[in-house]
C-alpha cells in the first residue's frame, strides 16, 4: 500500500517499486461525487493527468456504475495493477465502497496479494478502523444523489491506526485536521499524522513513511 497525504506525494517511486512492471490503475473518484458534475469532471482529468505524469495507466471505475452488482465490480478490478483512491469526503466514500461491494473485495484482493492499493486523503481515512473523528473535517451527512443515507463509521480496518493526513500542511483542511488529532489524542486512539509529501509504505512486514 502507498498511502499518501496528498496526490502522488514526493516519493511516488516507493509506489512504482510496489507495483513492479505494472501500471494499469483503476481509480476511484466517489469521494468526489457531492461536487457538480463539472467540477467532479475536471478532478478526473487532473488525476488523469497526475498519475500518467508518473508512467500509471489511469482506467476511471465509478463505483456507483457497480451498486448492487458486487460480483461485476470483483471481476472489473482483477483487470488491474493498482488500485488509486483519490480524497474528496470519507464519508460518500465509504457509503459508495459498501454499497458496491468493493470493501469486501479490495480486503479481498489486498490479502491475496493480488493489487497494489494507492490514494491520498479520504482514499485512505477509509482504511482505519473507525472514522470517527473526520467528522470533523468531512460532512458526515452529504448524500449525493443514489446513495444511500446511512452514515458508516466503521473502516475497512486495513490498518491499525487512525491517519491524520494535510498535517501541519498548506492545504485548506489543515486547520480542521488539528482540530481531529486533538479528538484521537482526547480518547487515546493510535493514529499517524502525515504532512503533505509523506506517504505510508506498507510492503508485507515492511513499513515506513516514505518523504
Amino acid at each position: 500500500m502507498y498511502l499518501s497525504s496528498f496526490r502522488n506525494g514526493n516519493r511516488p517511486e516507493e509506489l512504482l517499486r510496489l507495483l513492479g512492471d505494472g501500471r494499469r490503475t483503476a481509480v476511484i473518484h466517489n469521494a468526489a461525487d457531492a461536487v457538480s458534475p463539472d467540477e467532479r469532471k475536471s478532478k478526473v482529468l487532473d488525476e488523469a493527468d497526475r498519475l500518467k505524469s508518473i508512467g500509471l495507466k489511469p482506467t476511471e471505475i465509478d463505483l456507483r456504475e457497480y451498486f448492487g452488482k458486487s460480483e461485476e465490480l470483483r471481476t472489473r478490478l482483477g483487470e488491474f495493477d493498482l488500485l488509486w483512491v483519490r480524497g474528496g469526503n470519507c464519508f460518500v466514500l465509504r457509503r459508495a465502497f459498501k454499497m458496491s461491494g468493493a470493501d469486501r473485495i479490495v480486503t479481498d484482493l489486498l490479502t491475496e496479494d493480488k493489487i497494489v492499493f494507492g490514494g491520498y486523503s479520504a482514499g485512505i481515512d477509509m482504511l482505519t478502523p473507525s472514522l470517527r473523528g473526520a467528522d470533523l473535517v468531512d460532512d458526515a451527512t452529504a448524500v449525493p444523489v443514489g446513495y444511500e443515507t446511512e452514515v458508516i463509521w466503521d473502516g475497512l480496518n486495513l490498518v491499525p491506526y487512525a491517519i491524520a493526513p494535510h498535517y501541519k500542511s498548506d492545504h485548506p483542511e489543515s486547520a480542521d485536521i488539528d482540530r481531529s488529532v486533538e479528538y484521537l489524542i482526547d480518547n487515546h486512539i493510535l493514529f499517524i499524522a502525515l504532512r503533505d509529501g509523506e506517504a505510508i509504505v506498507v510492503n508485507g512486514d515492511e513499513q515506513f513513511i516514505a518523504g
